[in-house]
């Protein structure tokens, strides 16, 4: 885990930042929080931080200050700014002090996860001391681990597929340590559809399945994938396929 610093004069921002993104996903820790680019820079002389996520401005010493002072001091240290839009023109004169990127408020957890991402891999690169060699005839991202899209996205329909009857957004969301807001909102942006139509389409799909097999009584199908009274089982299957359960099953294959 890479150490990540989080100032914002704030406390509403600051409390969101820290305590509703699932930091250990993207390869983050959150070590220490500040008000004011003082604080900061206090607590990085005496820690070694890797990342400062900070308001440009701030009060006793904004961020443009801090990272001017990182900047003379020759601290490590990456930093990015969270911006409002009129802030947008001020935040570009900060890459003349290294600043790797800015964050727009409010903050998108798409953003924040793109951004840190790339941070992760100068980080690593950095770490590892040398760069990824590339075959000629691939691209730079056939030679990386899965992304953190993939991985977060696999993690959570590999935990329905195995879960249907109980799988809900809540014990999804605690699996892959994500807030249930922001889970939800993710799935559904790099999915195309909701986590609950993801659910039911896998319940679906398998009760299909089990239909096929004579053994199984219709009331059986449904409390396997989460339905007890088999008229409600019923009634969903054929919202879903158009047809009852019945019906389905006297279908030629």
């Amino acid at each position: 885990m890479y150490k990540l610093l989080i100032a914002d004069d704030e406390a509403k921002i600051r409390d969101g930042l820290v305590n509703y993104i699932p930091w250990d996903t993207f390869g983050f820790e959150v070590v220490a929080e500040g008000e004011n680019g003082k604080q900061v820079l206090d607590y990085i002389i005496h820690h070694p931080v890797d990342v400062v996520l900070c308001d440009i401005k701030m009060p006793i010493m904004s961020g443009i200050e801090l990272a001017s002072m990182l900047y003379e001091q020759r601290h490590k240290t990456k930093v990015i700014f969270l911006s409002a839009y009129k802030d947008f023109e001020y935040a570009q004169k900060a890459i003349v002090y290294g600043v790797r990127n800015y964050i727009i408020k409010p903050t998108k957890f798409n953003e924040l996860l793109n951004t840190f991402t790339k941070i992760k891999d100068e980080l690593d690169l950095e770490k590892n001391g040398s760069k990824l060699k590339v075959d000629n005839n691939s691209p730079p991202e056939a030679v990386k681990p899965m992304g953190y899209y993939d991985k977060i996205i696999n993690t959570a329909k590999t935990y329905v597929n195995e879960n249907y009857k109980d799988a809900n957004l809540k014990k999804a969301a605690e699996l892959i340590h994500m807030n249930t807001y922001y889970f939800s909102r993710f799935f559904k942006q790099k999915t195309g559809q909701n986590f609950s139509e993801y659910v039911i389409s896998v319940k679906f799909e398998r009760a299909a399945e089990l239909l096929r097999d004579v053994k199984y009584k219709t009331y059986e199908v449904g409390m396997l994938v989460g339905y007890d009274n088999v008229h409600n089982f019923s009634r969903a299957f054929k919202n879903y396929y158009g047809i009852t359960p019945r019906e389905y099953r006297e279908k030629p294959l």
